[in-house]
């Protein structure tokens, strides 16, 4: 009986030596994921299911504790692979995310420039009005940068850059 004492005094001021030599980011690591484990076994009643975020929450923080400490979580490691090859799969099959809005239909810019170009005198806002009388809902910011990038300026210079000919004929 005392021999199997000392045996396990002896084991503990080995352990209390080995945690000695870790570093502070393996301590918070471990104090991070046991919280986690805490949390989720809290809310469970029974075998505990993770959520996403439990699951992502743990597998991050399982790469920074101690090999000694990995083998003895809430999941095990061979879990954390399954988890992080589904989460890849996953990716993969998501298609790229395009940000902001969808570019104007060809038709709509054709008949932007068609207004301007016959109606010199229009503003954009008045361009506005016609596509919505139309039926097309457009922004005079969107007319306006439509008419930039077809290089016609704004209403009055294109007034101005009429010919004769077609004032005449206007």
């Amino acid at each position: 009986m005392g021999l199997r004492l000392l045996y396990l005094v002896l084991c503990r001021l080995l352990g209390w030596l080995g945690l000695l030599g870790r570093s502070s980011a393996a301590y918070k690591a471990e104090i991070l994921a046991l919280r986690q484990e805490v949390a989720v076994l809290r809310r469970q009643v029974g075998r505990p299911r993770l959520s996403w975020a439990d699951r992502a929450v743990l597998s991050a923080l399982a790469r920074h504790l101690p090999s000694a400490l990995r083998r003895h979580r809430l999941v095990t490691p061979g879990t954390l692979l399954a988890w992080h090859r589904r989460l890849v799969r996953w990716e993969r099959r998501q298609p790229p995310v395009r940000s902001g809005r969808a570019p104007l239909p060809d038709e709509i810019v054709a008949l932007i420039r068609r207004l301007a170009m016959e109606n010199p005198t229009w503003g954009y806002v008045r361009i506005q009005g016609e596509l919505r009388r139309l039926g097309h809902r457009v922004a005079a910011a969107t007319i306006r940068r439509v008419l930039r990038r077809l290089g016609l300026p704004p209403a009055p210079l294109r007034a101005t850059q009429q010919t004769w000919r077609t004032f005449l004929r206007s």
